[in-house]
Order: C-alpha cells, then sequence, then structure tokens
C-alpha cells in the first residue's frame, strides 16, 4: 500500500528498546517523527540516531515524539544503541523498533510485499529503501515525508525546521517560503480573500506579486506557553539569587533581609511540586 501526505500513519504494536509500543496511543495527542534505517550498525545511521538524540529536547519543546525502526531485532538494537553513545556522545533514550519481520516497514510502503519475512540474512543494501523520515500529526495522519539513500545522511536541523513549518501551518492560515525558519515572514494562503485577511492581519501586507501576501509570523500558543515559561524561569532564578546574597549577608554581618521579591517566588511556588515546593507567602500550612 503507498502512502501519501494526510493518509492515516500505519498503527502497530512492536517492541522496543523502550518497552512495547501501541503506536497511536504512544503518539498521544501530540507529533510525531518516525525514523527508519534499514541495518543496525550502519555508520551512516550511526551518526544520525546521535544527532537525534542530542535534538531531543529540541522536539519535546515542539510537543513532537521521536523514534527509530531498523530492520533487525531488539537485542541488536540495543547493542547499537551503545555504539551509539560511546561514538556520538548522546544516549538513546528514545525508542528504536524492532522489525525483524519486516512487518512495519512493509506497511509504510519502505520494502515490497514480496521481500520476505525475516532481516535474517539480509544486508542493508537488500534494505536500503528502508530510509524514510515520517511527520506525524496529532490527527495520526502524515504531514510530511523525506527518503534519503544510504550514501546521504539526513539533516535533523531541516526535519526540525519543516517540523516547525508543519505545526505553524495547521493552525493559521499560512504557507512558510524557500528556507524559511521560525519568526521569519510567511505568506497568506492564495484561498484566504482579502476581507478574512484584512480582519487577521489589519496593519496589512506585503504584496510584491498579485498572487503572493507576506506577513509576519502569526504567534502560536505554543510560543506565547514558551515564553510564559521563560519569564517564570527568568523569575526564579532572580529570587535564588535575591536568597543566596540575603544568607551571605545575614551570616556576615546580621543584619535583616529585605523582602522576597513576590515575582520570583510565585515563579517558583507555581514551578516546583512535591518536597522541592516553596511554602507560599504566608509560611507553610499548619496540618
Amino acid at each position: 500500500m503507498s502512502l501519501r501526505i494526510n493518509d492515516v500513519a500505519p498503527d502497530f504494536t512492536a517492541e522496543s528498546t523502550r518497552g512495547t509500543i501501541n503506536f497511536h496511543e504512544w503518539i498521544g495527542d501530540g507529533w510525531a517523527i518516525l525514523c527508519s534505517h534499514p541495518k543496525d550498525f550502519t555508520p551512516v545511521c550511526t551518526t544520525e540516531l546521535g544527532y537525534m538524540a542530542g535534538l531531543q529536547g529540541e522536539f519535546e519543546k515542539r510537543n513532537c515524539k521521536i523514534l527509530g525502526i531498523s530492520v533487525d531485532g531488539v537485542s541488536d538494537h540495543d547493542r547499537w544503541s551503545r555504539d551509539i553513545e560511546a561514538s556520538q556522545g548522546h544516549a538513546v533514550n528514545y525508542p528504536l523498533i524492532g522489525d525483524p519481520q519486516l512487518k512495519i516497514v512493509k506497511r509504510y510502503d519502505m520494502l515490497p510485499a514480496d521481500a520476505g519475512d525475516t532481516s535474517e540474512g539480509r544486508t542493508p543494501a537488500d534494505n536500503a529503501t528502508a530510509r524514510s523520515v515520517f511527520v506525524i500529526g496529532p490527527d495520526k495522519r502524515i504531514k510530511a515525508t523525506i527518503t534519503y539513500p544510504m550514501s546521504t545522511g539526513r539533516n535533523f536541523d531541516e526535519i526540525l525546521r519543516l517540523l516547525d513549518s508543519c505545526q505553524l501551518t495547521a493552525t493559521k492560515k499560512v504557507a512558510t517560503p524557500v528556507n524559511w525558519k521560525q519568526g521569519e515572514d510567511v505568506i497568506i494562503l492564495p484561498a484566504v480573500s482579502n476581507e478574512e485577511a484584512k480582519a487577521t492581519y489589519p496593519d496589512g501586507w506585503q504584496q510584491p506579486l498579485p498572487y503572493m501576501r507576506v506577513v509576519p509570523q502569526p504567534k502560536s500558543r505554543g510560543g506565547f506557553r514558551r515564553r510564559a515559561a521563560a519569564r517564570r524561569e527568568s523569575s526564579a532564578v532572580a529570587f535564588a539569587r535575591w536568597a543566596i546574597q540575603g544568607c551571605i549577608e545575614r551570616a556576615d554581618a546580621g543584619g535583616s533581609v529585605p523582602a522576597a521579591p513576590r515575582e520570583g517566588r510565585d515563579a517558583l511556588t507555581r514551578g516546583a511540586s512535591g518536597p522541592d515546593r516553596l511554602p507560599p507567602a504566608g509560611g507553610p500550612s499548619k496540618p
């Protein structure tokens, strides 16, 4: 079965280096990147999986889970993961799916149906077409695909850029131009009328061509949450500096310590939980 953009990504249940994965359930209500590999212990794929491991935090910021799949068993993946960490400097803390019976790569149209039913005896060249990246949305539909030859390492910075574009254009009626990066100008979709565009962009737009309307990137709710978290973190750091300085002054001079900056204290009380959570400004609550 051939797969195209906007098709539902085939669901599957498989063993991985992180336990059993029920794919659609594992994705949840976020995004996912599925990155396939033709064989374990291959040099180009080793560099790719290590680099993707280093970017895991960037994917998490975008509410996107990552996982790899290779046409070998999980026991081989475990050994390969140690090689990846040793040579690339990043531990593989995301799942690597085992597909020794070739079921998943066939469902994703990366190998033909007559490719057999075992990875035993197959060389990387036999599985050369299992070199695709799938960007999958919260609706479990394929938003983008990229396929690379075995001799060319994938550009994961480009995959991040692609994810940013897919997430932006999934919620805003815009398209991203050539070489677009997060925060740069975007293009209003041709299907949006000028009347609708004026309501969304009251400051207007640049129009170098009759069919091209360029505007600043609209803000997303996810971006707002990230900025709010950054502000809370900044306030928390300021409070921590105040606390340390106050303790030093009190120890050295026996003087009183000024009142805590409320914003910083609030940031810490909101951001912490459990034993590390600060008591409210009035002191700890009584049982």
